[in-house]
């Protein structure tokens, strides 16, 4: 028996930064999973990922990611991607030094 499909985002690295990065529907990275595009359907978000995996310019490690939707766009299913979009777990680096004081 075939298992129910469920949403998924195309996630990411960008190449430079090393950030993670969601595909947004027209095309851009974006480090904001609200702005990521939540794909239904299975077909859609396999052929997504390939166009995501031919951009190795830009991004490594294409994935798709378990997401259900949000009251702000997609929210993840697990506890990875809840983590990954936290930015590093070291305090004082990347997303979680936004707004701390550095005395």
């Amino acid at each position: 028996m075939a298992r129910e499909f469920t949403p998924k985002v195309v996630t990411a690295n960008a190449l430079i930064e090393g950030d993670v990065v969601y595909l947004t529907a027209d095309d851009r990275w974006t480090r904001h999973l609200s702005e990521a595009e939540l794909l239904i359907d299975e077909a859609d978000a396999e052929y997504r990922l390939l166009q995501a995996q031919a951009r190795a310019h830009e991004i490594v490690g294409a994935y798709l990611a378990d997401m259900r939707p949000g009251e702000s766009g997609p929210e993840p299913t697990h506890f990875r991607e809840d983590f990954r979009r936290k930015g590093p777990s070291n305090l004082f680096h990347g997303k979680q030094s936004e707004g701390l004081s550095h005395a």
